[in-house]
């Protein structure tokens, strides 16, 4: 099958994709229904498959869709892994079971937004909601500008360009990016409590994740990088020894979100430190594996356009097909160059992580390009 088959122009096509391939795999598949309706009137579900063993001591979880537009690229793995007999034979051989957790959030996915259908940034909403909200000033300072009430506005751009040249573009993307609980029509909006997709995984997690004595996480992303190249970023920090084992498992690139100085800004309420009580029983890897598409200025104005849209009670038809089309663009790039390299990536990164789980058996997948 030619790489570029495994991917799709909707969350309907990306589904039924998925759900071909887990079936083709002889997998059964457990669906969380969401309430709502996709961009067609199609049911949407975080849909789950599991290959191995429910009592293995070692679980690799491979995840798409958290941020749902981003789940283009990360279904596209996720069924290329599935297609793949030689890499459940050697997932079968090192006693490792992989959970496929497919479109995390597919009310995102359908309606290509980022966020969830009540305006949340899943991977800001793993809180303690029971503390107080945490302050991001940075954000409030620039709320107004980031969604002004006309789009587009030279006017706002211009008071982010002046928040840069006064602190900085690490401070900026420290602003945007960190999360913020203060405006909730607002982006990196993390919620005042558990959204749907929240509460479906940690269910997902009780049923699959109790058992295991090792657990992996390979967390499917887009937008952060150089274009068509996997960026690693360990999203576990306080765990023992974690960071060694990432870079001994997906090597030395691996950088790890809270020291500052990687590639992405540190951030609240995380998926990947909120879920940890579901199976606090396991050694834990989690490993966010960013899929290059455009440049941060773009993405960002790609989210600011679609926030803008988003808040108008009735746009131009042609002004809501062109916003909608670049945030998708933004979080996605459809060509076959892309698609063959974020599949080869994600492949390596799933092999190299069953490897690792294994106790370093030989699994790893020659992919071109890759240390």
């Amino acid at each position: 099958m030619h790489p570029s088959a495994l991917f799709s122009q909707t969350y309907a096509e990306a589904r039924s994709k998925f759900l071909y391939a887990a079936r083709d795999a002889g997998l059964r598949v457990e669906s969380t229904v969401h309430p709502l309706r996709g961009r067609h009137g199609e049911a949407l579900a975080v849909d789950v498959a599991r290959h191995g063993r429910g009592d293995a001591s070692r679980l690799l979880i491979v995840s798409s869709g958290c941020h749902g537009v981003e789940g283009f690229a990360g279904s596209g793995v996720q069924a290329g892994l599935l297609l793949d007999g030689s890499f459940h034979r050697q997932a079968s051989a090192a006693d490792v079971a992989v959970l496929y957790v497919h479109a995390l959030n597919p009310w995102g996915f359908s309606w290509w937004r980022r966020w969830t259908e009540d305006n949340i940034d899943l991977n800001r909403n793993f809180r303690d909601f029971d503390a107080p909200a945490p302050a991001n000033p940075g954000y409030a300072q620039l709320a107004q500008a980031l969604v002004p009430e006309t789009w587009p506005s030279a006017e706002a751009d211009q008071v982010l360009w002046d928040y840069v040249a006064a602190h900085g573009m690490r401070a900026i993307e420290t602003a945007v990016a960190a999360g913020q609980y203060s405006h909730p029509d607002g982006l990196f909006f993390g919620g005042d409590a558990p959204t749907w997709s929240h509460r479906a995984l940690l269910e997902i997690l009780r049923q699959h994740a109790t058992q295991c004595r090792e657990l992996a996480w390979l967390d499917l992303h887009t937008a952060t990088g150089a274009q068509a190249q996997a960026t690693p970023v360990l999203m576990s920090p306080d765990e023992p020894d974690a960071l060694a084992r990432a870079r001994a498992w997906w090597g030395s690139g691996v950088t790890q979100l809270e020291d500052g100085n990687g590639p992405m800004v540190p951030r609240l309420g995380t998926l990947a430190v909120g879920v940890r009580p579901a199976f606090a029983q396991a050694a834990y890897t989690n490993l966010v594996l960013e899929f290059g598409t455009e440049t941060g200025e773009e993405v960002l104005n790609a989210l600011r356009a679609a926030q803008w849209l988003d808040r108008q009670p009735d746009p131009d038809a042609a002004v809501r097909a062109a916003i909608d089309r670049r945030i998708r663009d933004a979080f996605y790039t459809d060509t076959d160059a892309w698609k063959r390299a974020t599949l080869a990536q994600g492949l390596d990164a799933a092999c190299r992580a069953v490897a690792g789980l294994a106790g370093g058996m030989s699994v790893r997948r020659a992919v071109p390009g890759l240390p």
